[in-house]
């Protein structure tokens, strides 16, 4: 039960909307939700959609057993067996769009949109925002470190510091996505196909009489993987001159060390002096790998200090995202079913950023067919088919709406895809390796300036004059509603 089923990851206000509706009889009444975040993490200039896998494998295998219903039973609640029920023959028959994972997305824009019986459509909220928000959030901290070390090997690191053995290895595969090139975690190797690197910890070097033994032994043992860890005692007078002499010992046996890894100190000094020695050797073929709590903003400092590093092993800071810790994506009402047919609905806030668009919404990437580069992202209404048609186009800031353009000759991409129809996996699923190349193919329709890492341009994110309509009629619909009705 507890790796398998995931049913009840869940929040318990879940189950008790999905219950009101069952007493009240509107179960079936249909829902739209759609799921996006309000602020790119790290004060990036765009996310890397990531997560979809594990939703799909969520909603393919939702339902409620008899460990569940039990669980149900017993609480303070006091459910009706009827419902429990009802939970019995629970399976999602819905329709799902969605994001492919590998892609550039940005604030306020859908990235999924569930549609179905509100018994169905809601129940998904929690499980979903979980895996959505955290391989996203890695898989952008990923590509942000890849960004700023473009032709370095970047090894993620962070099993042991993970906040447990699912968050290590999805984030494995979340870094993977965001352009990593190998994991120290077997398990995401096995599962994903990671291909999985290690050396040896100071522990092997400190269970020797002295360095060199625990070099030459290793080597023995391994000696196409040979990569020792040169800073146990003392990087430059001994573990540099000691790794040197057991890589020429490899040599005389037709091998040859694949390189050194540095893991605590001046990383800048050492890795140019440690090059020096290694170079004046005959080693010029040996790498300098780095580690210690490392994250883009280091790697870009010590590039900047000339270090003379070539492969990068990222743990801490990448598998925790610890300077952004949670990306706040959310799931939120957009229509309901009234008659046979959707009304819009929204949110209204006194945070102005948590006042949600209302309707049903698709989005485009407009690219401008002269300069193959994006405009921007285009959110319109499910009944909208201008892009379609190649109309003129007016983008306009949603927050500013007096600064716009008109864009004519454009590409109009459709982010979303469809996932499930009725209930049935209609999306055929990617490789991982198709996935990355995804990505890459998403960073190229980008100016440099939504790419770099310090104060990125905003990239637009507009929406079409008839939503923009359709949201301040609806606010100014409910804030003249009589106080204390309609209002958030």
């Amino acid at each position: 039960m507890y790796e398998n089923d995931l049913t009840l990851h869940t929040d318990k206000y879940q189950i008790n909307m999905m219950y009101a509706h069952w007493k009240n009889g509107t179960l079936n009444q249909k829902s739209v939700f759609e799921v996006y975040f309000r602020k790119p993490p790290f004060g990036n200039g765009y996310a890397v959609f990531a997560g979809l896998e594990r939703i799909v494998e969520y909603v393919k295998r939702l339902h409620f057993g008899e460990a569940e219903l039990r669980y149900l039973a017993e609480q303070e609640e006091n459910y009706e067996p009827a419902f429990l029920k009802e939970l019995k023959d629970f399976r999602f028959t819905g329709n799902l769009w969605s994001a492919e994972e590998g892609s550039l997305v940005f604030p306020n824009e859908p990235l999924i949109r569930v549609e179905g019986r509100v018994f169905e459509a809601q129940s998904l909220e929690t499980a979903i925002l979980n895996f959505m928000n955290y391989q996203t959030l890695i898989a952008t901290k990923a590509s942000r470190i890849r960004q700023v070390a473009p032709d370095d090997i970047l090894m993620e690191f962070g099993d042991r510091r993970a906040q447990e053995a699912e968050a290590a290895v999805w984030g494995a595969r979340a870094a993977y996505i965001g352009g990593f090139d190998a994991t120290s975690n077997l398990r995401a190797g096995m599962m994903f196909g990671i291909p999985a690197k290690g050396t040896h910890a100071h522990a092997w070097v400190q269970d020797h009489e002295t360095e060199q033994e625990a070099f030459d032994r290793f080597a023995d043992a391994l000696p196409d993987q040979v990569t020792p860890l040169v800073d146990t005692y003392d990087t430059l007078r001994s573990g540099v001159p000691h790794a040197i002499r057991t890589a020429k010992r490899l040599e005389q046996r037709g091998k040859r060390m694949q390189g050194i890894r540095l893991d605590s100190g001046d990383l800048a000094y050492l890795s140019i002096q440690a090059r020096r020695m290694l170079d004046e050797a005959g080693l010029h073929y040996v790498k300098i790998v780095a580690s210690n709590d490392l994250d883009e903003n280091i790697i870009f400092n010590l590039k900047a200090q000339g270090a003379r590093i070539d492969s990068w092993g990222v743990g801490t800071q990448l598998i925790t995202a610890a300077d952004q810790p949670a990306l706040g994506g959310v799931y939120k009402l957009v229509a309901r079913e009234q008659d046979g047919t959707y009304i819009p609905v929204i949110k209204i806030s006194g945070n102005p950023e948590k006042v949600s668009t209302p309707g049903i919404k698709n989005v485009f990437r407009i690219v401008n067919r002269a300069t193959g580069k994006a405009e921007a992202d285009y959110v319109a209404l499910s009944d909208e088919d201008d892009m379609l048609k190649g109309r003129k186009l007016k983008l306009f800031d949603p927050v500013h709406p007096y600064i716009f353009k008109y864009v004519e000759d454009y590409e109009a991409v459709p982010p979303l895809k469809p996932v499930f129809q009725d209930g049935k996996l209609v999306m055929e699923m990617p490789t991982l390796e198709a996935i990355r190349a995804h990505h890459r193919s998403q960073l190229k329709p980008l100016w440099p300036e939504h790419l770099r890492k310090l104060n990125p341009q905003v990239y637009p994110v507009d929406l079409s004059p008839k939503a923009w309509r359709l949201k301040m009629d609806l606010v100014h619909r409910y804030q003249s509603m009589p106080e204390g009705k309609g209002r958030d």
